[in-house]
Parts: C-alpha cells; structure tokens; sequence
C-alpha cells in the first residue's frame, strides 16, 4: 500500500487539531461572537505558512513528496480548510446580521479575484 495516503490522513488529524485550538483561542481573544475573528485568523495564517513553505520548497527543494503529501496535503490542507468559512457564511443569518455574510462573502471572492 503506498504511504501517501497514510501520510496525508495522519496530517490532515493533526491539521484539523491544531486548527480546532487556534481558531477556538482566536475567536475568545476577539471577544465578538459576532463574526467568525477564529476562522479568519487561522485561513490567514495557513496561507502565509503555505506560501512561505512553498516557496522554501520550490527555491531549495527542501520536501521530499512524501513530506509534500504530509505537511501541504495533510497538516496545512486539514488547518485551513474553507469548510468551515462556508459553513459560517450560510449559517451567519440565522445568528447575525446579514451584514456579516455579505462582508464575508465579499471578502472571499475579492480574494480568489486577485489569483
């Protein structure tokens, strides 16, 4: 059986933890239950860590691709998972101002806009 699969199954649980933890601690240190301050905090730091490790990666060949399945697929694929923002994006009418949804969602398409 290859290791791939093993790799990214382990990293994504390891991922999905560590995003678990930091986004419950950023969202208690905005003290707003009014937009999901956790959920944004945790995409953007997975983001600058994606690119950072991507570009290590790709300027010095630091990963093997077992490494690459693991760290990129696995651990930063399961932290910064747009599940979740979605998720926040349909439910936030039921609990907020439409308001927030709107700005969400303005913010996530000005984002893939700039790709």
């Amino acid at each position: 059986m290859p290791m791939n699969p093993l790799l990214v199954g382990l990293g994504g649980a390891l991922g999905s933890i560590a995003r678990y933890l930091a986004s419950g601690w950023a969202q208690a240190a905005a003290k707003n239950g009014l937009f999901p301050y956790g959920t944004l905090a945790v995409n953007l730091l997975g983001c600058l860590v994606i690119g950072f490790l991507a570009q290590l990666s790709e300027s010095r060949g630091v990963f093997i691709p077992e490494a690459r399945a693991l760290v990129f697929v696995g651990i930063l694929g399961g932290f910064t998972t747009f599940s979740t923002f979605g998720n926040e994006t349909l439910i936030a009418p039921h609990v907020s101002a439409g308001l927030v949804t709107m700005e969400k969602a303005r913010v996530k398409v000005y984002r893939f806009d700039k790709r």
